[in-house]
């Protein structure tokens, strides 16, 4: 599955400018996009370096059950300002492996494989998030669903940090 999305930086920048950096690094900004609405990032400690691993948490709403779910990404490259992969993993709050039925995740790989791009193009930043292994189509559908409103996340703030630089 693939999902792309162009983010915004001043023009003559390139694809790797702060924002589109610290979209994946900074974890005050990580934690504006990591997670579709109405979900929340209460945590996103970072180690984005290749053999760093990354605690991420999602918080349902209250009316959803209010739980968190927890994620580490462990790097397995890190090429800027071209690539990024890791591996996503189900994890607790400390880290530890609990795998995807833990969360009532059917379907989902064990570990979970991005790929992210970084390409320039006219307007900006061309990224694009490619994930392999889903063993259903309803579980892949859902992560894109996802995936999708976490990129335009990442697009809506990427403007918002192009139009103050």
């Amino acid at each position: 599955m693939t999902t792309t999305s162009t983010t915004s930086s001043p023009r003559g920048r390139s694809r790797w400018t702060r924002a589109t950096r610290g979209v994946w690094t900074e974890p005050g900004l990580v934690r504006q996009w990591w997670c579709p609405g109405p979900f929340t990032c209460p945590v996103a400690v970072l180690d984005v370096r290749e053999g760093g691993t990354s605690l991420l948490g999602m918080r349902a709403p209250a009316e959803m059950g209010g739980a968190t779910t927890y994620t580490a990404w462990t790097c397995t490259l890190v090429d800027e300002p071209h690539e990024l992969r890791y591996d996503l993993r189900f994890v607790d709050a400390d880290g530890h492996h609990v795998g995807p039925a833990a969360s009532g995740l059917d379907g989902v790989p064990d570990p979970v494989p991005h790929v992210v791009t970084f390409e320039t193009a006219d307007d900006g930043t061309r990224i694009t998030v490619t994930e392999r292994g889903y063993a259903t189509e309803a579980s892949r559908d859902l992560s894109a669903a996802g995936l999708e409103a976490c990129l335009d996340k990442v697009a809506a703030l990427t403007r918002v940090m192009a139009s103050i630089h």
